[in-house]
């Protein structure tokens, strides 16, 4: 399974912040991932699009350094990506939260600026990186609201300030929408659009139709041209006949 990406012609003045180079991954001793090329820039709004089981989270996984390939090289932000992992922001397309322990959203935030840190007290810091990011996500005024309470919109909404909330450079979200009402799926890609004016978003969805409205470049996983998979300004319909989906 290949993904390729080649930058428009502006890329020499584009600040490249993910390199990724004939990467491979395998599962047992079976390709999954074969000879991956992608380069992600500060200015990026990314889809990533392919089928079911195609390697989508596993590239994500493996940008973060959660996974390891068995070749080629990633280098995020100029580093590794276990060194530079805290610049990143992710949302899991699968949040391991139980929804009946009585929290709130607010205390859901704060609990990400706690990572890798002995001390379990919140610092007037902490405080504010939380108040900021529950702002972005427009979801201030839910703060007090414990998550059992709050529809299904509204905790992705909670997940993704949570991810914000460390200040991360850029933002990898995985099939943040899944199995939510259309509508609320169009909100949330508007918020994306304002939060992207400052930072970089690689986004993973099976919706053409919001990527096509909403992203500004799509790279394709699986039974794709491999030439030049990158794309701007592209409908939906293109989008699947190109990338077979």
């Amino acid at each position: 399974m290949n993904i390729s990406s080649d930058s428009d012609g502006n890329a020499n003045d584009r600040q490249e912040i993910i390199r990724i180079r004939d990467l491979s991954f395998s599962y047992d001793a079976r390709p999954f991932l074969e000879n991956i090329h992608l380069s992600i820039y500060a200015d990026d709004f990314l889809g990533i699009i392919g089928p079911n089981g195609g390697g989508k989270t596993t590239l994500l996984k493996l940008i973060l350094g959660i996974l390891r390939p068995d070749s080629g090289t990633i280098e995020v932000f100029g580093g590794t990506p276990r060194e530079e992992r805290k610049g990143i922001g992710y949302l899991s397309q699968f949040v391991d939260i139980d929804f009946d322990f009585p929290i709130t959203a607010r205390e859901v935030v704060l609990l990400s600026r706690l990572v890798g840190r002995l001390v379990g007290r919140y610092s007037q810091e902490d405080k504010q990186a939380a108040e900021d990011a529950l702002r972005q996500m427009q979801i201030w005024d839910l703060r007090n609201r414990k998550l059992n309470e709050l529809s299904g919109g509204e905790k992705q909404r909670v997940f993704v300030a949570r991810a914000l909330a460390n200040r991360p450079r850029l933002l990898l979200l995985d099939e943040p929408m899944s199995n939510i009402d259309i509508h609320v799926q169009e909100a949330f890609y508007e918020i994306l659009k304002e939060l992207h004016r400052d930072i970089a978003i690689v986004v993973v969805d099976h919706n053409l139709d919001m990527l096509s409205r909403f992203v500004r470049e799509v790279a394709c996983i699986n039974k794709c041209d491999s030439h030049g998979l990158r794309y701007h300004g592209i409908d939906s319909l293109e989008m699947k006949r190109i990338c077979e989906v």
